[in-house]
């Protein structure tokens, strides 16, 4: 059985019986005969259909940011916001792909000679929990837009979501198939991929997870957009607002319950202001409302399930024996539900649990080094690299700070967060490839040369 459970509540939502045999092959065929008129399909009818979802998703955002935060645990507000955020991505690859998608004449004397983008078929998506709307929808816009079908296989932890996902684009008058939910575990996995009518995998989720479904896609000689883990630095150097740096951080630390891959998870200050910095960013992180995640004012919601609160509670504990100052939290809220405490470890070191793992949820680990050169080289010292942020008020000298961050994005005096017109993506053990903007929108079309020469009589 595939359940559905609110770890706000330990209780079991809903209970779902998997697909298997006739059911996926039946649902993959219909999703392949699906994908095919698609792509045959007009552009301008195409991005209607674009259209029309985000109109869905805003009717239904308030039931659709209820299945969220009852599945994954998340504060209320925070889901219907998530939900918003799906609209403006289908919004946006409606306006903007005819101009993404236009053919790129390359100047020649001799020919006409362009670049012309076709779809490559049906991708299969292998998603997350954690943004269990936005992590599907920021793929499914471009991978529509371009004639492509999508294949969901979701998070088993969140299959309402899953299903509601399905019913959006039925309700928006999407063609049946295709955009097709499979309820299936992790083991069909490497089945799905090797299909014959899978063209493409898009995989969010941990590294491991994404060395797997790197193998099984490179044995099978399909494209694939990995966006794996992340230990993004958070870097504070001496010059920087320290108040709006602290009331930055802590958002970027524990939304989403600090479930996030682009999460800012090591705090990188320079000596010289860390008390300073650790001081307001305690005061912001004591502020903090811990609770139901449906109740009015809740700030920070539950863990999605207990092995992750417990993962997450270990890797305090050896920081601490390791030689790592708590400075706020650092237990399990004792009751029903798989709460946290906000918790903030001082004095860590780049070789100590909390800096050298990913730890996913509400916990935030301080380095303190001598200059801005040691906080790069700290931030560096990851095998990971997707996203940082660098807080300084020398504009001059962030812009060449920034160029030496390893990451796949890195935001001055902001929060790391992802938009449709930028692209996506990591590098190193963060994964490759890129989704959103523009290159995410490329990823997964054929970049087709056609030359023609002149016409003979």
């Amino acid at each position: 059985m595939i359940v559905s459970f609110n770890p706000a509540t330990e209780e079991t939502l809903a209970s779902f019986e998997p697909h298997e045999g006739s059911a996926i092959e039946s649902r993959l065929a219909a999703a392949h005969r699906a994908q095919r008129a698609w792509a045959a399909t007009a552009l301008p009818d195409r991005l209607a259909l674009l259209r029309r979802v985000a109109a869905r998703l805003r009717d239904q955002k308030a039931s659709l940011g209820l299945t969220i935060a009852l599945e994954m645990g998340k504060p209320l507000v925070e889901a219907v916001g998530e939900v918003e955020k799906c609209a403006w991505n289908f919004d946006y690859y409606a306006e903007a792909a005819p101009a993404m998608l236009a053919d790129e004449v390359v100047a020649s004397s001799a020919s006409d000679s362009r670049i012309v983008r076709d779809p490559l078929g049906l991708v299969l998506a292998v998603m997350p929990w954690n943004y269990p709307l936005w992590q599907v929808m920021r793929a499914a816009a471009p991978v529509l837009a371009a004639g492509n079908g999508l294949v969901l296989k979701h998070a088993s932890n969140v299959p309402q979501c899953a299903l509601a996902i399905e019913a959006v684009f039925r309700d928006a008058g999407a063609p049946e198939g295709l955009v097709t939910t499979l309820l299936v575990g992790a083991a069909q996995v490497p089945a799905l991929i090797a299909d014959e009518r899978i063209a493409a995998v898009t995989f969010t989720g941990s590294t491991p997870a994404g060395r797997s479904i790197a193998a099984a896609a490179g044995q099978a000689l399909k494209k694939q957009v990995l966006e794996l883990g992340g230990s993004d630095p958070f870097i504070v150097l001496a010059d920087a607002d320290l108040e709006t740096a602290a009331a930055v951080g802590v958002k970027a630390r524990f939304q989403n319950t600090g479930q996030s891959c682009i999460a800012a998870k090591r705090f990188i200050v320079e000596q010289s202001v860390a008390d300073r910095f650790v001081e307001a960013f305690c005061e912001q992180a004591r502020r903090l409302v811990v609770g139901d995640p449906l109740a009015a004012g809740t700030t920070q919601g539950a863990m999605a399930r207990a092995n992750l609160r417990d993962d997450l509670h270990a890797q305090v504990q050896a920081s601490l024996n390791e030689g790592a100052t708590l400075c706020l939290g650092g237990r399990p809220v004792p009751g029903r539900g798989v709460f946290y405490e906000p918790t903030v470890l001082d004095h860590v070191k780049p070789a100590m649990t909390a800096a050298r793992e990913e730890t996913f949820g509400p916990a935030a680990a301080i380095v303190r080094v001598r200059d801005a050169g040691e906080a790069v080289a700290v931030a560096n010292g990851t095998p990971f690299g997707l996203g940082a942020a660098l807080w300084t008020r020398d504009l001059d000298r962030a812009r060449t700070l920034a160029r030496q961050v390893e990451a796949g994005a890195v935001f001055v005096n902001g929060l790391v967060a992802s938009d449709p017109r930028l692209p996506f993506g990591g590098i190193k053990a963060s994964g490759y490839g890129r989704e959103l903007g523009r290159l995410g929108l490329h990823e997964f079309t054929n970049a087709k040369t056609v030359w023609t020469g002149p016409a003979r009589t």
